[in-house]
C-alpha cells in the first residue's frame, strides 16, 4: 500500500499531493512503497502518555511518602497517649489526619482524646474533692468517668480504667480512715470491716487487719466475762458472732473450745470438777516437786484507745497434758491495794509438757494503769 514518504499517510497511486501534509508526492511509485517514513504526529500522543505515566508514578510515590509520614505521626500519637499526654497525642493524630485524609483510625483517636482529656480532668476534680473530705461526690465522678469508657477498649482505655480504679480505692481508703477517727462503735466497726475488705490496695489490707484485731479483742473480752459468770450460751453467741469476722482467729477458736468444755463440765459434775482441780493441783505438785504451771511473764499497759490490757505467758512444767488453764489475777495500785480481780483462760486450751500458753484481757472500764499480780492458777489433768 503506497504511503507519503514525508508523513507516512496512506495515499493512492494517482494522487500527486499528500492529503495530510500537502507535499508533492514523488512520481516514482516505488519510493512511495519502500519508505513509509516517520509520522511526526504520533509523537504528541506518545509524549503525552509518557508524561502522564511519569506524573502518575510521581503522584504514587508522593502519596506513599505522605501515608508513611501519616503512619509515623500516628504511632507517635499513640506513644504520647500511652504516656498520658493526651493533648499532645491529639495534636499528632490531627497532624496524621492532615497528611492522610481518609485515615479513619486517626480520626477516631482525635475524638477519643477529647474523652481522655475529660477523664483526666475528672480525676483531678475527684482528687480535690477527696482532699476536701467530699468522698461521695468524688466517688460519683469516678463512676461517671468509668461509664464513659464502657464502649471503648485498648491499652490507653485500660490505663485510664486502672487509674480510675486506683483513685476510687484511694478515695474509699481515705473515707474509711476518716470514719475510723470518729470513735466508731463495735457495730460500726463490723460495717467498716466489710468496707475495708472490698478495697483492693495495701493500705486497706492493713486497716482491715487492725479492725479485725479490735473486733477479736472485744469479742474475747465480752465472751470471757460471760464465761466467768457461767453464762455459757451468751458466751458462745458472742464468740460465734466474732468468728463471723475473724474465722481464723486462734484466740477466739480456742476460747470457743474452752466454753464448750466448761459447759459440759459445769452441767454434769460441777462439784467433782472443783474437787478434781484441787486434787490434781496437789498431786501434780507432789509428782513434779513444783506447780504444774510456771509463770513466764505478766504485764499491764494502756493501749492506744485508753483501755488497760493485761497480758501474760505461762509454761507447763507438768509431765502430762493439762487442760482449761485459768488464771486469776488482781490489779493493785501503788499502795498495793486490790482495785480489781479477774479470771481469764489461756490459749491454746491444751498445754503439753514444756509448752507455753498465753492469756490476755482488755479492761474497757478502767482508764488508768495498775499493776497486775497473779492470785492463783487452775487447770485439769483430764479433758472434760
Amino acid at each position: 500500500m503506497p504511503h507519503c514518504p514525508y508523513c507516512g499517510t496512506e495515499v493512492k497511486n494517482e494522487e500527486q499531493f499528500c492529503i495530510n501534509c500537502g507535499k508533492e508526492l514523488p512520481n516514482d511509485l516505488s519510493s512511495r512503497l519502500s519508505n513509509k517514513g516517520f509520522n511526526r504526529w504520533w509523537f504528541l500522543p506518545m509524549g503525552t502518555l509518557l508524561v502522564s505515566i511519569l506524573l502518575l508514578i510521581g503522584f504514587y510515590f508522593l502519596l506513599s511518602y505522605q501515608e508513611n509520614k501519616a503512619i509515623d505521626t500516628y504511632y507517635n500519637g499513640e506513644n504520647m497517649a500511652l504516656e498520658g499526654k493526651f493533648q499532645q497525642a491529639k495534636d499528632l493524630f490531627s497532624e496524621a489526619l492532615d497528611k492522610k485524609e481518609n485515615f479513619s483510625a486517626a480520626r477516631q483517636n482525635v475524638q477519643f482524646m477529647d474523652i481522655a482529656i475529660s477523664i483526666q480532668n475528672q480525676l483531678h476534680s475527684a482528687n480535690n474533692l477527696m482532699q476536701e473530705e467530699a468522698y461521695v461526690q468524688a466517688l460519683t465522678i469516678t463512676k461517671n468517668a468509668e461509664e464513659e469508657l464502657q464502649n471503648y477498649d485498648g491499652k490507653v482505655v485500660n490505663k485510664l480504667l486502672n487509674k480510675l480504679i486506683d483513685k476510687r480505692n484511694e478515695i474509699k481508703t481515705e473515707e474509711l480512715k476518716f470514719n475510723l477517727n470518729q470513735d466508731p462503735s463495735i457495730e460500726d466497726l463490723k460495717v467498716l470491716l466489710w468496707q475495708a475488705e472490698s478495697i483492693q490496695n495495701e493500705e486497706a489490707k492493713s486497716i482491715t487487719k487492725d479492725i479485725r484485731t479490735r473486733l477479736v479483742n472485744f469479742t474475747y473480752t465480752k465472751a470471757n466475762e460471760s464465761l466467768k459468770l457461767r453464762q455459757f450460751s451468751d458466751a458462745m453467741t458472742i464468740i460465734e458472732d466474732g468468728l463471723r469476722y475473724a474465722p481464723e482467729s486462734e484466740k477466739l477458736n480456742s476460747l470457743k473450745t474452752t466454753i464448750e468444755k466448761e459447759k459440759v463440765a459445769f452441767e454434769t459434775e460441777q462439784q467433782k470438777r472443783i474437787s478434781q482441780a484441787m486434787d490434781a493441783a496437789e498431786k501434780e505438785h507432789q509428782l513434779n516437786k513444783n506447780d504444774a504451771i510456771e509463770i513466764v511473764s505478766i504485764s499491764s499497759s494502756m493501749d492506744e484507745f485508753g483501755d488497760l490490757i493485761v497480758k501474760g505467758k505461762l509454761k507447763s512444767v507438768a509431765t502430762v497434758p493439762i487442760y482449761s488453764v485459768s488464771v486469776s489475777y488482781q490489779l493493785v495500785n501503788e499502795d498495793d491495794e486490790v482495785v480489781e480481780s479477774n479470771e481469764v483462760y489461756t490459749y491454746p486450751d491444751t498445754l503439753y509438757p514444756d509448752e507455753e500458753g498465753n492469756f490476755e484481757f482488755t479492761h474497757y472500764e478502767i482508764d488508768q494503769e495498775y499493776k497486775a499480780k497473779i492470785d492463783k492458777i487452775q487447770w485439769f489433768l483430764e479433758s472434760p
